[in-house]
């Protein structure tokens, strides 16, 4: 792989250089859906991303804050990502864990349910991330819920109890947005 061919010694100043250019990057050309920066200046492996709630879903009109924390050893695994901004979701945890293939460690899955390419691969970007939570957001997957709850009225009443909770949710976040 690409990054074997840095001595040991280099690896943090190298991910270092690979964050701060993907930090700018997003900076300079931002995509739509999502804005990225540093929780603080001096540490690179803390973002704050805002997710806004996708058109033509129970989520449009949001502004959904999230962290994303990276592994020292990133882009080998990924990184994490909390939901700071309470969303109501089948994939989000109570916590505001975000539970997707992408997200989840590399290599193959011990319960069987995702196939290794849908797991985490070092190709991914922030971008890559971000697109895939916004999908998420706009078609939750059931099957494997962080949110038994919420999957459960998404499956049973989706335009009921379910979509209630998001519009609060949206409510709030619109409410703590530039908080």
């Amino acid at each position: 792989m690409w990054w074997d061919q840095f001595p040991p010694e280099t690896s943090l100043l190298t991910l270092s250089s690979l964050l701060e250019s993907l930090v700018s990057e997003l900076n300079k050309n931002p995509v739509e859906g999502f804005s990225a920066g540093l929780i603080d200046d001096d540490d690179i492996y803390q973002w704050e991303v805002v997710v806004i709630g996708p058109q033509d879903t129970l989520f449009e009109g949001g502004f959904f804050k999230a962290n994303l924390t990276f592994p020292h050893d990133y882009p080998l695994r990924p990184p994490k990502m909390r939901f700071i901004t309470e969303i109501w979701h089948p994939n989000v945890a109570k916590n505001g864990d975000v539970c997707i293939s992408i997200l989840h460690e590399p290599g193959e899955d011990k319960y069987g349910y995702e196939k290794p390419e849908e797991r985490w691969l070092p190709i991914h970007t922030v971008e890559t991330i971000m697109i895939s939570v916004i999908s998420m957001l706009a078609d939750p997957n059931g099957d494997s819920p962080a949110n038994v709850d919420a999957a459960k009225e998404w499956r049973e009443d989706p335009t009921g109890e379910f979509k209630r909770k998001v519009a609060r949710c949206v409510r709030k976040s619109q409410e703590m947005a530039f908080d």
